[in-house]
């Protein structure tokens, strides 16, 4: 063999290599024409001629033109968030790969396809499309790395709803149309990118339209690198350079409904232990899965709107910033409530009026309002010594805190006002092992220091005169009024799972899809995903880790979430219909 010859097989491996890295390998079969560059679309639609196009437009489908639901990281613990977005923790696929997720969207497919998904899009970004489709010269692309298999007939569902035009509908398939194979969603876009460009070779730039950083990052690197292969020098380039943008769309991610979202991954799992079977000794992506709540503790739950009024009557009295308000609760037991107090107090969701009494202040650290029941009779239980609710700490500051505070100052009664609370409970979500341990908790009181409730038999105030206090301190107890017996109402203000959430609520950024926007914070004071009892907010008190000596209740830390009775699908949605996605999908999507 020549010199010349091994020279130009070097040259061919090293261009190959390089490709490689840069996910530019050259298709396999013949020269890139429009007809085969159609075979890379969802549409059935004549592509334009390759001489006709100066300008490649790409935009991204989740977070970058559509509001995609992500998991709600006030419903799950950390390591679930996680587990929802792997392709490789349910046998039919996570978060993204399950188009029930998707089409749960809003009010649900069926409800939203009429209206157009309204709300749900990236204004911004719609009417570049719109533009894009009208520029003659344009190759206008959505590109996403969902799977072609399981969310082809959705998103065009979701688009064609919208009036929105695209040359080319791209989605991951299981493999491309030369049989290629790709071990990322980033590999995947590459690929489908370098054959546009190598097809148009006319078009002088190219746009992409992405909101997510590392991906911004990818197809910079992943451009540069193909106009340096491009300017190498070493033989017949396929096409000149092209200029190349990437443009970094705010994020507009969102959530779903908490009942909805709550009940489409238990349907996930349900479909997850029907495959596995029922064999409950396998463990990993074989194994059978269930969700358990962690309960941080019960409280009476008050009303977003209320706590604006408690955070404005502490205001002259706070300082303006570096504070964090809270306001939500007086709390009644940390973890779940035992039941003989829970009775006592009218049971989950029962109401309870309490009225300003007074403010005060620890250590110029907390800020917080004492109550007095309405009416004085009205029997209630608290964990602290006075019933209060915390409203503002400092950042070293821990709510239990509010029990060291030994003088309230009076609210003139004309700034005195009365409000309505829930019973409800603080929980977290987690799916693990479906035989797992009920005990294993995430609960952010102290590892092994279960609150151990004494029986108390008759008027527990006699009770705490014997023993002096429920926790090792004896100068802190729980408070209950004597009164027993109230026959509280057991309404729900916050709606009943028959509502499915916010429906009613006012159509808009922020309002009862769950508040649109972005992820919200997780010191947001105005959003409480709340139905049947339950708190999603995440201002929660700490309860301080006071222990007691008597026997445990019955009650359990974290308890299985029953599987049958949150089933939930689409309506008109089959089970063989969406979510039929496959695990081909990397990188959440």
């Amino acid at each position: 063999m020549s010199i010349a010859r091994i020279l130009s097989s070097i040259r061919q491996r090293l261009r190959a290599s390089m490709g490689s890295r840069f996910g530019n390998a050259a298709p396999n079969g013949p020269a890139s024409t429009v007809t085969a560059l159609s075979r890379w679309s969802i549409l059935n639609t004549q592509l334009p001629a390759a001489d006709k196009i100066s300008t490649i437009h790409v935009y991204d489908f989740d977070n970058t033109l559509f509001q995609t639901p992500l998991p709600n990281p006030k419903l799950w613990n950390s390591s679930t968030l996680g587990r929802l977005g792997q392709p490789d923790v349910f046998v039919n696929g996570g978060w993204w790969h399950d188009s029930r997720i998707l089409a749960a969207t809003g009010d649900g497919v069926e409800r939203e396809e009429p209206r157009a998904w309204a709300g749900w899009w990236n204004e911004k970004v719609v009417e570049l499309v719109q533009l894009s489709s009208k520029q003659k010269d344009a190759l206008c692309i959505l590109l996403t790395g969902r799977s072609e298999r399981g969310f082809s007939d959705l998103i065009k569902r979701i688009i064609t709803s919208r009036g929105l035009q695209f040359d080319m509908i791209g989605l991951q398939p299981v493999a491309g149309p030369n049989n290629e194979r790709f071990g990322s969603t980033m590999l995947f876009k590459q690929a489908f990118l370098r054959t546009v460009m190598e097809t148009y070779k006319h078009a002088q730039e190219i746009r992409i339209y992405e909101d997510r950083p590392k991906h911004v990052a990818g197809f910079r690197e992943f451009l540069d690198g193909y106009n340096q292969q491009l300017q190498d020098g070493r033989g017949q380039p396929s096409r000149g350079p092209i200029t190349a943008e990437v443009i970094q769309v705010a994020d507009i991610s969102t959530n779903l409904d908490p009942v909805v979202e709550v009940a489409e991954v238990q349907h996930l799992i349900n479909s997850h232990n029907a495959i596995v079977g029922g064999d409950t000794s396998k463990r990993g992506r074989s194994g059978r899965l269930a969700i358990r709540k962690t309960v941080f503790f019960t409280s009476y739950m008050i009303k977003p709107e209320d706590s604006k009024r408690l955070i404005a009557l502490i205001a002259p009295h706070a300082p303006e910033h570096d504070v964090k308000h809270q306001a939500n609760a007086v709390i009644i037991t940390p973890r779940p409530c035992p039941p003989h107090v829970l009775d006592k107090i009218g049971g989950m969701h029962a109401k309870m009026q309490w009225g300003v009494a007074g403010i005060g202040s620890w250590d110029n650290n907390l800020w917080a309002v004492s109550l007095r029941p309405v009416p004085p009779s009205a029997p209630y239980h608290t964990d602290s010594d006075t019933p209060s609710v915390v409203v503002a700490t400092r950042r070293n500051a821990r709510p239990s805190d509010v029990n060291k505070i030994q003088h309230w100052q009076p609210i003139a009664p004309e700034k005195a006002f009365a409000f309505e609370t829930e019973v409800g409970e603080k929980i977290m979500l987690k799916i693990e092992s479906e035989d797992g341990p009920d005990d294993e908790s995430d609960s952010f009181a102290p590892r092994g220091g279960k609150r151990k409730f004494t029986k108390l038999d008759g008027d527990d105030r006699q009770q705490r005169a014997t023993s002096g206090a429920y926790g090792h301190n004896p100068s802190r107890g729980y408070h209950s009024s004597s009164h027993q017996g109230r026959g509280g109402g057991r309404g729900n203000f916050r709606g009943g799972s028959s509502n499915r959430g916010y429906r009613g609520a006012a159509r808009g950024r922020g309002g009862g899809r769950g508040g649109r926007g972005g992820y919200r914070s997780l010191d947001d004071l105005g959003t409480r995903e709340s139905q049947n009892g339950v708190s999603y907010d995440d201002n929660f008190p700490s309860s301080g880790g006071h222990q007691a000596s008597g026997p445990s209740a019955p009650s359990q830390n974290a308890q299985s979430f029953t599987q049958q009775g949150a089933q939930w699908q689409t309506s008109g949605g089959p089970p063989g219909g969406f979510g039929q996605g496959g695990p081909d999908l990397q990188n959440l999507y």
